[in-house]
């Protein structure tokens, strides 16, 4: 079996790629990978150099795959690191460059080795054997599903770090309104109130697949996007090449809300869905009005997937101001090996303690839902 890094996804044909998948997730697809690196989102001059790890038999078939980036900093990871860094850099050890395998600037869950367990074995051993020579200081796999978690748990020097997500659940709801009779009337009240206010802005929700917008269309969407970072004094992630490609490549998979106010545009939310779950990802104004942010990207978002009869609406990461609105505390899980045997007793130890803390936030925030007692969350 050979093992062999990708410095473009370009290397290897989308279907062997996508032949790979178990589900429709759209995060892992040769499409929406690819288009990060052709966008330029990726790359030179971002600190993400694709270096992605597969797994070919003599014949040179794929057999497993793990979509990876070389990193020289931490950024877009949303599984921070920062003080394990900086410890490393007061200890005169070198961080950086580290090995990364995830889904750029997406806190989602989904799988991140690709193909049978038994090749998936095989390519995560390979990797981690190869780190010393080089000269990488570490390999983490951020937001893993289970299969991933059955592998790295029953391997020597991984450590495992866990954190909280709030996901809404669809528990076969006829409608919103449905949906509203499953909370308290304290709650029920606050979420009308704040919809009634943005119903009183005059605004209007325009519902678009990703083949359905216009060039000119995606020049707002984009507009929108950089905003949120450029009020920060940050500079955007993604490139505007990226979401038009990406339109090109899923347009299946793309969701984009419009917001007017009369026939001005002011602000969108950008999703992306599967069969079974919706995506919130990013979301931008124009022009800012009090509670649009959550019109927009929370209660939109239950409404179509519950007329779509989906089963789970990931808004995307932090968020206790979902709580109150339905969204459930989750925990997600990330893997971490760490080269250098000091810093790797290091970080154990004060994951021991960590995992304790998000356990307990997690089960204290599931008694803050918004739900009536007999139609509660299970605690995490």
């Amino acid at each position: 079996m050979i093992v062999e890094y990708l410095y473009s996804l370009a290397q290897v044909p989308a279907a062997q790629w996508n032949g790979l998948l178990a589900d429709d997730q759209p995060f892992l697809r040769h499409e929406f990978l690819a288009t990060l690196e052709e966008s330029g989102s990726l790359g030179q001059g971002t600190g993400w150099q694709p270096a992605h790890q597969i797994l070919k038999d003599g014949q040179g078939r794929l057999l497993a795959a793990m979509p990876a980036y070389l990193k020289l900093h931490s950024y877009g990871e949303y599984v921070f690191d920062w003080a394990w860094a900086d410890a490393c850099r007061r200890a005169g050890i070198d961080y950086y460059p580290k090995l990364l395998a995830a889904v750029p600037f997406s806190p989602v869950q989904g799988a991140r080795l690709l193909g049978e367990p038994g090749a998936c074995a095989t390519l995560l051993d390979a990797t981690t054997g190869s780190l010393a020579d080089l000269e990488l200081s570490s390999l983490h796999v951020n937001f893993t599903d289970p299969k991933a978690d059955a592998l790295l748990q029953a391997r020597e020097g991984w450590l495992a770090r866990i954190g909280c997500q709030f996901h809404w659940h669809n528990r076969g709801y006829r409608d919103y309104a449905d949906f509203l009779t499953a909370l308290t009337s304290r709650k029920r009240k606050q979420l009308r109130k704040e919809r009634d206010q943005v119903a009183g802005l005059g605004v209007s929700f325009d519902w678009r697949t990703g083949s359905e917008l216009s060039e000119a269309e995606w020049d707002f969407v984009y507009a929108c996007y950089a905003n949120t970072y450029e009020v920060r004094g940050q500079d955007p992630y993604l490139t505007r090449a990226f979401f038009s490609l990406l339109a090109e490549r899923l347009p299946q998979a793309i969701r984009v809300v419009l917001v007017q106010q009369g026939s001005r545009p002011v602000a969108m939310a950008f999703y992306l869905k599967d069969d079974t779950t919706l995506y919130g990802r990013y979301w931008g104004f124009l022009q800012e009005f009090d509670c649009l942010h959550f019109e927009t990207c929370f209660y939109q978002g239950i409404e179509y997937a519950i007329a779509e009869g989906l089963q789970r609406f990931d808004a995307g990461a932090q968020g206790e101001h979902k709580l109150i609105r339905g969204f459930e505390p989750t925990l997600t899980r990330s893997w971490h090996y760490l080269v250098h045997p000091g810093l790797r007793a290091a970080v154990a130890e004060f994951l021991d303690q960590e995992r304790a803390g998000v356990r307990a936030y997690a089960r204290q925030a599931a008694e803050a839902l918004p739900y009536r007692q007999e139609d509660g969350a299970t605690p995490c």
